[in-house]
């Protein structure tokens, strides 16, 4: 049988090498089985939940929406979520799924929420609503009903036809 060659001579050694670190005893004995911890997001929300309970946070309910605005004027939207306040700590916390939504989904409902710095956003959007029906307006005044049968005067006679 002849020599390895030197590739593989190294993969061998190295192989070798990881080995070692894992064997309980000498050359004979078997490997040690190495087990592998899963984390579990339950033991987390309980560290969370007692954090919570330490601050003092009351459930607050009956909020059916919460609405964060976002400094790229996107919203991130919660429907429907469990919402808990301590207002001695200055601290709110809002569980659910939340959703990233720009604003021109969320209109008209939330205009009454609509900050001043959101009025900005809020023009953008007006004028490109405006600036959309002027092209759609000037579309339909060049000869946008052509689809549309004349049907003359009397609607009765064109049914029967």
């Amino acid at each position: 049988m002849p020599a390895p060659s030197p590739e593989v001579a190294a993969a061998r050694a190295k192989l070798a090498a990881k080995f070692d670190a894992v064997r309980t005893g000498g050359k004979g004995t078997a490997r040690r089985t190495k087990l592998t911890k899963h984390a579990s997001t339950g033991a987390d929300d309980k560290q969370l939940q007692a954090q919570l309970k330490r601050l003092g946070v009351n459930s607050i309910p009956g909020i059916e929406e919460v609405n964060m605005f976002q400094e790229d004027g996107t919203i991130l939207h919660f429907s429907a979520p469990k919402v808990q306040a301590s207002v001695a700590a200055n601290t709110y916390v809002i569980t659910g799924h939340g959703e990233n939504k720009r604003l021109e989904e969320l209109l008209p409902g939330i205009i009454n929420q609509l900050g001043p710095d959101n009025l900005a956003n809020l023009k953008r959007i007006a004028e490109g609503f405006s600036a959309a029906q002027a092209a759609g307006a000037g579309g339909a005044a060049d000869g946008g009903d052509e689809d549309i049968p004349d049907i003359g005067d009397n609607f009765e006679e064109v049914s029967k036809q």
